[in-house]
């Protein structure tokens, strides 16, 4: 094929434009049936009489895509959904004693590729009318280093063990204690070590329906490696962790890999994916419509491709401009206008309390919060808002706050509804960066996780307010969408003259768009206490330094990295108290 249609039937509102868009096909003219519509009124294209004259994309943008794909793309793919419905055409593979991540945008076809190699998803090389075999990927990479891989992997010499995206499904399907549910897959009997080294001792008598998403995240890791493997798949492991948490499951996941058994992941935190793997493999291609994998990369090398945005090797640009990050000078201290400040607040919730002796915000701050999990930032966040009263102390000076919550409510309501106002005042500044033009006519209810964000994110910022509360802005988003929302985020505020605080567990995007630092500590689910926001350097070096990392600029691309643990580097920024760039 020289190039694929993308038809999405949802967005096409009723039989009278499906019968216009026919009418307007050059080949249906001529009396082919290019574009057609079934017995169930669905609209499909045969793609090998679409001849690509851009008129049907032009009349439904929203509903349709005819995307001539790169000339080097000849093969056949590995997988389809459905007539007019995404394609992957190449997989990533595993290499013995490495951790290899997948880097790419949602929807280019990362899951799907994980999910063919746990083979839980048959491939069907683009006839989606029969079922597909496994098997048949091995003929697909006949004379590829890829090919050995696919035979043991196929003849069980490899064995598969696989952690799903949505571990939120998990309490849906299984019922009893997390105990009971890890002894069931505790193939290696390392349940009782395995526990220690992922800190579930504390909830292993708890029902699986009434943990934390932390906390099934965590469970879902210690069933995947509790299960005797050769090849340990993660997808997106550090969804709903803290930082510790990530830091500590980057060290487990690394300790997997040796000379028996590899592991495969996708990671949208950058330094997160960064501090765990060996190799990067890119995915690119075109959103919810095709994806490609590129050849495997060391993973500084790989990163720094990816924000890039070309691939030399394949001479492909995936991307029209490359992500920058910029080595930015302290703030100058000038006399600025205070917002609002507070003195010896608390709050008791339960077992656990909360204080914040003292601090002060000013116009123009964006503060990135900091803090495990548990420590109280979202319940001083909703003080801060007003959302939640607290116990003593005081708040000086009212001041109107719009917050986004962590966890955000979907309705029957529409995109187009809910933004009204960004629409009309914001749409350069919101609607366009933030890609949520295509999803205006839907409802809230229909969006993924990651669209709902964004448009939380815009619902947020549209208001009139002296303070915006983003209480994980970054959750569901893929790597680039981070830093697209931290770029925002970042003009917004410059452009109202309006102030920020951003609760987030990705440090890259803490860096990216903080300019003070509020570190939240504590014994998570019994005490929190809140800090005064610090300038960038004194924060992070005062938050790095609990969790005994350093952070270094890659030289290239001016990106955080985390130091190899006692390096040189490590050891050095740690004897001088630089945790924070040396």
């Amino acid at each position: 094929m020289t190039r694929i249609a993308i038809v999405d039937n949802e967005k096409l509102r009723n039989m009278q434009e499906k019968l216009y868009i026919q009418s307007l096909c050059p080949v249906n003219r001529t009396g082919k049936e290019c574009i057609r519509i079934d017995g169930n009124g669905k609209l499909t294209i045969e793609e090998k009489l679409c001849t690509g004259c851009g008129i049907c994309p032009k009349a439904a943008p929203l509903a349709i895509k005819i995307i001539n794909l790169p000339e080097k793309l000849k093969q056949k793919p590995i997988h389809r959904y459905g007539e007019n419905q995404f394609v992957l055409y190449s997989m990533p593979t595993p290499l013995k004693g490495r951790v290899t991540g997948v880097l790419g945008v949602n929807g280019i076809g990362k899951s799907t590729a994980l999910r063919i190699l746990a083979k839980v998803l048959q491939p069907n090389f683009g006839d989606w009318t029969t079922e597909g075999r496994f098997s048949d990927i091995i003929p697909f990479f006949k004379g590829t280093e890829a090919q050995k891989f696919f035979e043991e992997l196929d003849k069980g010499v490899i064995t598969v063990s696989y952690k799903p995206q949505q571990v939120e499904l998990i309490p849906k399907t299984a019922k009893g204690s997390v105990k009971e549910l890890l002894k069931k897959v505790d193939q290696r009997g390392k349940l009782g070590e395995v526990a220690k080294e992922l800190q579930l001792d504390g909830f292993l008598e708890n029902d699986i329906r009434e943990i934390s998403g932390g906390e099934l995240q965590r469970v879902a890791i210690a069933a995947a490696v509790l299960k005797d493997a050769s090849l340990y798949i993660f997808d997106e492991p550090s969804s709903y962790l803290d930082i510790r948490q990530r830091i500590n499951i980057s060290r487990f996941i690394k300790g997997l890999a040796n000379q028996d058994t590899s592991v495969l992941l996708v990671e949208h935190d950058l330094i997160i994916l960064d501090y765990m793997t060996d190799l990067i493999n890119i995915m690119y291609g075109r959103e919810a419509a095709y994806g490609i994998v590129s050849g495997v990369k060391p993973t500084k090398a790989g990163i720094n491709i990816y924000l890039g945005g070309y691939l030399k090797e394949e001479n492909v640009r995936f991307r029209d401009a490359a992500m920058k990050f910029t080595e930015r000078p302290p703030m100058e201290s000038r006399r600025r206008e205070e917002l609002t400040s507070w003195k010896s607040i608390s709050k008791k919730l339960g077992r656990f309390s909360l204080e914040a002796k003292e601090g002060t915000i000013y116009r123009k701050d964006i503060i990135g919060v900091l803090g495990e999990n548990g420590t109280g930032k979202t319940t001083f966040a909703r003080m801060l808002a007003h959302v939640l009263t607290q116990d003593g102390g005081e708040i000086t000076k009212k001041i109107t706050v719009s917050y986004k919550p962590q966890y955000i409510e979907s309705s029957n309501e529409t995109v187009a509804e809910a933004l009204d106002h960004a629409i009309q005042k914001y749409a350069a500044q919101l609607i366009t960066p933030l890609k949520i033009e295509p999803l205006l006519e839907s409802r809230l209810s229909q969006l993924s996780g990651g669209e709902l964000q964004r448009v939380a994110i815009a619902a947020c910022l549209q208001k009139d307010a002296d303070l915006y509360l983003l209480d994980e802005p970054s959750a569901y988003l893929d790597a680039e969408q981070r830093l697209v929302v931290s770029k925002v985020v970042r003009d917004f505020m410059e452009q109202k003259g309006a102030t920020a605080m951003v609760v987030d567990h990705d440090l890259l995007f803490i860096d990216y768009v903080a300019t003070k630092i509020m570190v939240v500590d504590g014994t998570p689910a019994v005490k929190g206490e809140v800090h005064a926001p610090q300038e960038m350097e004194d924060g992070m070096n005062h938050f790095l330094g609990k969790l005994q990392i350093t952070l270094r600029r890659d030289h290239d691309t001016k990106r955080p990295r985390i130091n190899k643990e006692d390096s040189y580097l490590d050891r050095e920024q740690k004897g001088s108290g630089k945790y924070y760039y040396a």
